[in-house]
């Protein structure tokens, strides 16, 4: 039994309702099928090709197996279930195979049927680029036709002719094959003849094989096994559809330049697409709209058909159809298309409502629209979408104010509670110029609605103000906002702070502000640090505070709330990464000497070497309390000055921020007496060696030639040191490592010493 079990788990029967979909399951289940007698796999493949209908290989799959119990009803049976919406050559292969073996023993009347299924299969797949191989067996069959007499013997010359002169010019993989049994075959018959027909098709050969080139540079990115699924976000699905596209533009392009076969080859290309994208519903789309662009209307139609059982639940294919039924006059088919879309009253959206109203106020007037719009509001799905959109196309198609006016005060009963929809309303009187009862509206929505959705109110309402009141109703209604919205979060704390911004937003208009765009950032940074200066120490503060600042001009009045619930990463986690970190760095002698001369450089030295500062290293090897031992090794000063910093946007702090805060505090200053005598055993000895900077301990010998100039060369090296150290220190660490790194080299250039870290520069051994 258990054997048993394990072996139903490895050949599954059905797919999971779930996820039915399954690319890998449903190659599970063929693999299977492929073991079991056919009254067993027969329902298997059916499952499967009523979810891939589109599948070539399991219908080949199936075909096959039914052609093995020589079951010739239902080969004929799946075989017009599937040849025209599958356009793949190794299935129409599978049928001319069957129909050769079905005619074989006909005769005459066998060899014509067999010939004109050739016709039919090459009408269908010969523009394929792996259609070569049924090229070549359609001239074989045709070379193979008896012939008794000199009429038929020309018949057939003919037929093996057109048959060549067909496949030279189309672009395949065995195009140059061709080319050369049609040479062979015309200089078999006629060297004279054979002369002109091949300078007439050499040319049509040479752009065929030219395009066969550039057309097999996008067949190569489509993958021929794929199996038609719904869209999803993977790399590969999204790759697939590029290339599909390219295939597309390419063909669209009419590379051969020829008329008559460019639309064939165009049509072939979308019926092979849509074998892989089935559920795809643009590449429809774009087919249809092909056919119609190009006139031909029916087959835009009969495209469009085809699409809805696709994807029976697809309202833009039912709108796009619904729009080319209207766009011919065939109104009734469009009508039953937006009915189809409202279905049932209860999956009825309140989009559907609305598009059906402006198709009736279109197509059967004023009356239709409005008496469909009295049995819509009585629907569960109807929002307050369906009240404006009602009331707009009254006031301006109708020309009717006064029913727009009284749709939107109907609504006013059931979306009171609705911001938008009190906006719309307002938007409406505008255009009506009734100022009175804008004011009369805003005031009935402030009182019914809660605080927290009275924000977008609010805010219209001053802006209305600001626009079109007077100076005493302006400050009024700005004094009362923030008096309202002193509970609310982020915009409650803005409306109360009392700045220029309420200045600057009464005097702008549009994107014309009353001062330069220097200065709204300066305002803006001034409003984010009045937010922020309580919080600076708290984590949550410094990770949030950059979400608040925004340097552009249009948002000079405010910081968004939007803008605040932006997710940002955690930056408190981020390790800084210096590529001289390594774990076999050697700890110099003298790192404490030169940490005491430059604090900075202890810094800098500490963070590029993870030796000399374990909490960085704990920090690297993921330890748990790593961010804890940070801070008991940092010095106090660097602490201090860290939580005074806010949060960075972007890789640099803004410089005028990090200066207001520094100036604002008092960090500890101290191992400033120390640093003072280092500098003056800094400054003499000569220029070392390649292998003196490399570490060497060895004492080079002087010449005497050059004994003369040795003071000149000493006094010119102290003055440059003097002068450099007398520069104030770079903000830049890499520039502060390369001076100290220059420092350390000029100091161990008297005779014989023993050389310390190359980046604090300071000496750890005596002078010989």
């Amino acid at each position: 039994m258990k054997l048993e079990t394990q072996a139903s788990n490895r050949n599954p029967t059905s797919l999971s309702a779930v996820d039915k979909y399954n690319v890998e399951s449903a190659e599970i289940l063929a693999n299977s099928a492929l073991h079991l007698p056919i009254t067993q796999s027969a329902p298997i493949y059916e499952q499967l090709l009523s979810l891939f209908p589109t599948a070539a290989k399991y219908w080949r799959q199936y075909v096959e197996a039914q052609m093995v119990v020589n079951n010739d009803d239902a080969t004929k049976q799946i075989f017009s279930r599937c040849l025209l919406n599958c356009l793949h050559v190794p299935l129409w292969r599978c049928y001319i195979r069957f129909i050769r073996k079905a005619n074989d023993k006909k005769g005459v009347e066998g060899q014509e049927e067999t010939r004109k299924a050739f016709d039919f299969m090459l009408s269908y797949v010969g523009a394929d680029i792996a259609s070569g191989p049924v090229w070549m067996e359609y001239i074989a069959f045709l070379k193979s036709l008896p012939a008794a007499n000199t009429q038929e013997e020309s018949q057939r010359m003919t037929a093996v002719r057109k048959a060549y002169q067909k496949a030279i010019v189309t672009p395949t993989h065995h195009i140059e094959q061709l080319w050369r049994d049609y040479e062979n075959f015309e200089n078999s018959v006629s060297r004279q003849l054979a002369k002109g027909l091949l300078s007439e098709y050499q040319p049509k050969y040479t752009s065929a094989r030219a395009v066969y080139r550039e057309l097999k540079k996008y067949v190569d990115e489509i993958d021929w096994n794929m199996l038609a699924v719904p869209p999803t976000d993977s790399c590969k699905d999204q790759m697939q559809w590029v290339a599909w596209k390219r295939l597309l533009a390419f063909e669209k392009g009419n590379p051969q330049r020829i008329d008559s076969a460019s639309n064939k080859r165009i049509i072939f290309s979308y019926e092979q697409c849509l074998m892989y994208l089935y559920h795809y519903p643009d590449i429809w789309y774009d087919y249809a709209t092909w056919h119609a662009k190009g006139g031909s209307m029916d087959a835009a139609v009969k495209v469009f058909q085809r699409a809805l059982k696709a994807l029976p639940d697809s309202e833009m294919l039912k709108y796009a159809y619904a729009e080319l039924e209207e766009s011919r006059g065939a109104i009734p088919s469009a009508k039953k298309l937006y009915e189809s879309i409202l279905g049932d009253a209860a999956q009825t959206t309140a989009l559907a409502h609305i598009q059906f109203i402006r198709f009736l106020r279109r197509n059967e007037g004023v009356e239709a629209a409005r008496k469909y719009f009295l049995d819509a509001r009585k629907s569960p799905s109807c929002t307050y979408h369906v009240y404006v959109a009602y009331a707009l196309m009254a006031f301006c198609l109708d020309k009717d104010p006064k029913v727009a006016h009284n749709v939107f005060e109907a609504g006013m009963k059931h979306f009171m509670h609705e911001p938008l929809y009190i906006l719309e309303y307002a938007d409406f009187l505008s255009c009506l110029n009734d100022d009175r009862n804008i004011r009369a509206l805003f005031e009935r929505a402030l009182s019914s609605l809660p605080q927290e959705e009275s924000i977008e109110i609010w805010k219209r309402f001053t802006q209305f103000e600001r626009t079109y009141g007077d100076l005493t109703t302006m400050l009024k209604v700005e004094q009362r906002r923030k008096e309202a919205l002193s509970g609310t979060s982020e915009e409650g704390d803005s409306a109360l702070e009392t700045s220029l911004q309420d200045l600057i937003s009464r005097y702008s208009f549009k994107d014309l502000w009353p001062c330069s765009s220097k200065d709204l950032d300066h305002l803006s940074r001034q409003e984010w640090l009045a937010k922020n200066i309580g919080k600076k120490v708290e984590k949550s503060a410094l990770s949030d505070g950059s979400a608040a600042t925004d340097k552009s001009s249009s948002s000079a009045a405010g910081i968004s709330a939007a803008s605040l619930k932006v997710l940002r990463p955690d930056t408190s986690q981020m390790v800084i990464y210096d590529p001289k970190q390594h774990q076999g760095t050697a700890v110099p002698s003298n790192t404490t000497a030169s940490n005491l001369s430059n604090p900075v450089a202890s810094v800098v030295g500490a963070v590029s070497n993870p030796l000399l500062n374990p909490s960085l290293s704990m920090l690297d090897s993921g330890s748990a309390n790593t961010f804890d031992e940070v801070l008991k090794a940092t010095p106090p000063a660097l602490i201090a000055f860290l939580t005074s910093l806010p949060a960075v946007e972007g890789p640099t702090p803004n410089v005028d921020i990090v200066l207001s805060i520094c100036l604002q505090n008092d960090l500890p200053t101290g191992q400033a007496k120390k640093s003072t005598n280092l500098p003056s055993q800094r400054t003499t000895g000569p220029a070392p060696s390649t292998s003196d900077l490399s570490g060497s301990s060895k004492s080079h010998p002087i010449p005497r030639r050059q004994l003369g100039k040795r003071k000149d060369l000493d006094r010119q090296e102290e003055e440059e040191s003097t002068t450099v150290q007398s520069q104030p220190l770079p903000r830049d660490a890499f520039r502060i490592r390369q001076m100290q790194k220059a420092r350390g080299v000029s100091a161990s250039q008297t005779g014989s010493v023993s050389y310390g870290s190359a980046l604090s520069g300071d000496l750890s051994g005596s002078t010989c």
